[in-house]
């Protein structure tokens, strides 16, 4: 593609203003070493060399935004603990605004421990609790949310959902209708749990898998025409705009009532998936904000997603590199 005209579209980013709002995640690594197995129980014994903290969930959304140099409000609830400290300080230490960040004193942050060696994930903790948020938790952040929502007006707002009980269905409802009603296009980033509560949004992404679930619908072979029938089934059921599936190494999948097409995946050395799906929706919200171009829109957050893909642990689109990468596989 003119790299002139992908130049211009990627320089407007930094003129996007964006709010993530959804469950927000410490992601911990630990790197150490395994030279034996363990006298008490048939295990290995890490011994750590290395930790680093970095930002996952909606704070991973939100990276990525920041990383393509849009301005990014982030909005979500924490525990009132030292992890959520930590967060919302590499949130700030990345440029992230933690305006819209609640304290609980009712749930912990969202915090989960990769132990890994010589690249190998051995296992993880997750400390964690994913029940709804308690009414008098609620009522005050959407009270919040819509405040900004009004005084601010920013560009676009991403739902990122991981059912850890931030976006709870009232909390949904009330912030997407708020969006509608002044204009803000709304991208979002579903889980099983509240699949059908994103009613009248711009786009909605899920991956196959989810539309399976969240649709108990048979999608055998995966191909234009049953995608279409997905497509519909999802416009019945939530009235949005577009649809946007990613499918894993055969690609994404866009619909938008008049244009339908499947772009395949680029090859790439894969290292880790994790945090993929945050930076297709990312990249996808901005393209789309930005273009209003949809096939656009499903081709860089195509090559985004594959390209985080081939760094270990989760981490945010590189934009140089993105741009370079468009301006290659972009017919």
């Amino acid at each position: 593609m003119n790299r002139e005209i992908l130049t211009d579209v990627f320089g407007k980013m930094d003129g996007l203003h964006v709010v993530v709002a959804g469950d927000v995640m410490l992601d911990n690594y630990w790197w150490g070493n395994v030279d034996r197995i363990s006298p008490e129980a048939p295990v290995p014994v890490v011994a750590i060399t290395r930790r680093e903290s970095r930002l996952g969930g909606a704070a991973n959304v939100a990276l990525n935004c920041r990383s393509m140099g849009a301005k990014v409000t982030l909005a979500s609830v924490v525990g009132d603990d030292s992890n959520g400290d930590l967060l919302t300080t590499l949130a700030a230490e990345a440029g992230i605004d933690t305006t819209l960040v609640m304290k609980s004193a009712k749930r912990p942050t969202t915090t989960k421990v990769r132990i890994l060696s010589r690249n190998q994930q051995m296992m993880r903790l997750d400390d964690e609790i994913t029940d709804d948020l308690y009414t008098e938790e609620e009522h005050p952040f959407i009270d919040m949310v819509l405040r900004y929502l009004q005084r601010v007006k920013p560009d676009v707002l991403i739902f990122e959902d991981y059912n850890k009980g931030v976006l709870k269905d009232n909390v949904i409802r009330h912030i997407a209708a708020h969006c509608k009603e002044i204009g803000i296009v709304t991208v979002v980033d579903p889980k099983k749990r509240n699949f059908l509560a994103f009613k009248d949004v711009t786009i909605f992404k899920p991956n196959l898998k989810e539309v399976r679930e969240g649709l108990n619908l048979d999608i055998d072979k995966v191909d234009t025409e049953e995608l279409n029938v997905a497509h519909d089934v999802l416009h019945r059921e939530l009235g949005h705009g577009i649809t946007f599936i990613t499918l894993s190494e055969k690609g994404v999948y866009y619909n938008s009532g008049s244009k339908a097409a499947i772009i395949p995946s680029h090859r790439r050395n894969i290292a880790d998936v994790s945090g993929a799906g945050d930076t297709v929706v990312a990249t996808a919200a901005l393209i789309y904000t930005l273009t209003k171009d949809v096939a656009l829109m499903a081709e860089v957050s195509n090559i985004a997603g594959g390209i985080v893909c081939e760094d270990a642990g989760v981490v945010a689109i590189d934009k140089t590199r993105l741009l370079d990468e468009c301006c290659r596989l972009i017919p």
